[in-house]
């Protein structure tokens, strides 16, 4: 990342002039702008670094590693929004389950052989109350 960044401003320092003076007093001064009539240009050459083996392995090592991480960053995310998305729709489930139990009527539910098994009163209050318990504990 370090060697992107001074690759992008070699140019610019390139382009850049940098002026030297000398003021009254005899001190020198460098800036990007000629503060007096004398300023001189000064050549300004970048300085090349070379890195070593070691320190080379180290950024790929460095930059692996991050990438890696950004990876499991990734995965994390998706499988906690994939969570949230099936929670949601079991929340959407039970409360569409509660709805459906009407309350003081009549309560039937279908058999694999397409027989209608109807539920007393007692068996309709349980189901209501563990379909209110499973919301209360997975939708809140």
């Amino acid at each position: 990342m370090r060697a992107l960044l001074c690759l992008l401003l070699v140019p610019g320092l390139a382009a850049a002039e940098i002026y030297r003076w000398t003021d009254a007093n005899g001190q020198v001064h460098f800036g990007q702008r000629p503060a007096a009539a004398g300023a001189e240009v000064i050549e300004v050459k970048p300085q090349v670094v070379e890195r070593d083996e070691l320190t080379r392995e180290r950024e790929a090592r460095a930059s692996r590693f991050y990438d890696a991480r950004r990876e499991e960053q990734a995965q994390a995310s998706a499988a906690a929004a994939q969570s949230r998305a099936e929670r949601a729709n079991e929340c959407s489930k039970l409360r569409r389950m509660l709805a459906e139990i009407p309350e003081g009527l009549r309560y039937y539910q279908e058999t694999a052989d397409g027989q209608r098994n109807y539920l007393s009163d007692e068996e309709l209050d349980t189901t209501r109350r563990q379909l209110r318990d499973r919301v209360s504990e997975r939708c809140s």
